[in-house]
């Protein structure tokens, strides 16, 4: 689990208990601000989730992810030529 990973789930579960109280008090602003620190959370989680997969295919294949990078370089030259 790498450091977005865990601040991530941090976030989420912070969100859930800012949604709950929130909910307990009647207070719609919290509720929201909870809300939105759990989908923040989850993307951060998503993210170093993703980061942790792509360092692991590039030390696991290097010459794939130097091809891959290449192309995609290619690609962005290519359609960034005037």
């Amino acid at each position: 689990m790498d450091e977005n990973e865990f601040e991530g789930a941090a976030r989420d579960l912070g969100g859930k208990v800012q949604d709950a109280v929130g909910g307990l008090t009647g207070d719609a602003s919290t509720q929201v601000e909870g809300k939105w620190n759990q989908a923040a959370g989850k993307a951060q989680k998503t993210f170093g989730a993703a980061a942790d997969e792509i360092r692991d295919n590039v030390v696991d294949k290097p010459l794939t992810a130097l091809a891959v990078a290449a192309g995609l370089f290619f690609a962005l030259g290519f359609l960034l030529r005037k």
